[in-house]
């Protein structure tokens, strides 16, 4: 294999732009051609594809976000678009894949691979730390830590006014972030997607710390949440508790998604790039590159796709002990 292509795909997430220098560096290392393609499947589709040398990624590993943009393709769900994004990739002699993303960007990649014979390899990169394959995916420890700041600020002021508050964050249907963030950050209560926490139970919790004279409180909420938006779970919280409790609600968003990548990140971006080039350069396709205890490993893609990542159970415990 003399020259393959990487691209990002899906939600961005902080040590991206790690993982693309460790592939380009890697490949110049092996000495394998290699180019960029800009804004994921879109960019593929319109032949959007640029050379790439160790010059171009110098200066980026510190960087947030990804240098080849973005994007979501829903042309590339169609078979037309899949054939457009194939003859371009032929055009320029591409023989593999680096994709960086995750649960969506890697389904795209094995249809493409079941149709066409385009081998991929796939580096997890997501904030939500939801992909079956490894223990930790790119942009993760970031975004715990941006979010913990927010945490750590509002507990200031929750204190300072005697305040419950609600903080959402992102994780789509994975608890992973809140739930790190919960015991990180002093929380009163978590609620995630994996662990059914009713509203009941919330009320109970922070009936509890009132009774102990806890003057503010602090409950972690992941967008999946099955009981709804940490909007909806405070006005149910207070309809049941008392309407003159006071309740704010803070949502946190897309902040997590930005910033300069930790050091764990920009180590495990640079690992999971490698590990995905040389993978490719092997023979490996439609395998995610991941790190379960510590050892790089390969999951096949359907795997990635399919299988649900659990939440530890004692993490969940954790939260409910240290809080009593």
């Amino acid at each position: 294999m003399k020259k393959i292509a990487v691209f990002t795909s899906g939600g961005d997430a902080p040590g991206m732009n790690a993982c693309i220098r460790a592939i380009v560096r890697g490949a110049a290392y092996h000495g394998v051609e290699v180019y960029g393609i800009v804004r994921g499947y879109n960019g593929m589709i319109k032949g959007d594809i640029i050379p790439l040398n160790s010059q171009s990624v110098s200066n980026i590993i510190q960087r947030g976000g990804t240098i080849l943009k973005s994007a979501r393709s829903k042309e590339f769900m169609t078979a037309e678009g899949r054939k457009k994004a194939y003859d371009k990739l032929q055009e320029l002699g591409i023989e593999g894949l680096v994709a960086i993303g995750g649960n969506g960007t890697f389904t795209g990649a094995e249809i493409f691979y079941n149709e066409y014979k385009i081998p991929t390899v796939g580096a997890p990169g997501t904030i939500d730390n939801d992909l079956y394959g490894t223990d930790y995916t790119i942009g993760f420890d970031t975004a715990v830590n941006t979010a913990l700041d927010a945490v750590d600020k509002i507990r200031d002021t929750a204190d300072s006014h005697d305040r419950v508050f609600f903080i959402e964050v992102m994780g789509r249907d994975s608890g992973y972030i809140a739930i790190q963030c919960a015991i990180a950050g002093g929380a009163e209560s978590v609620m995630i997607p994996e662990n059914l926490t009713s509203v009941d139970d919330i009320a109970a919790i922070l009936q509890r710390g009132f009774d102990k004279k806890k003057s503010s409180s602090i409950v972690i909420v992941a967008e999946g949440d099955e009981e709804g938006n940490a909007q909806i779970v405070a006005k149910n919280i207070k309809d049941k508790m008392d309407e003159n409790l006071d309740i704010r609600v803070t949502t946190l968003g897309h902040i997590q998604r930005g910033g300069i990548p930790t050091a764990y990140d920009r180590i495990l971006a640079s690992r999971l790039g490698l590990g995905a080039l040389e993978g490719l350069l092997r023979g490996e396709k439609n395998v995610m590159a991941g790190v379960v205890n510590n050892q790089l490993i390969y999951t096949p893609f359907h795997d990635t796709i399919t299988k649900k990542k659990p939440v530890s159970e004692d993490l969940i415990r954790m939260v409910e002990i240290l809080s009593t």
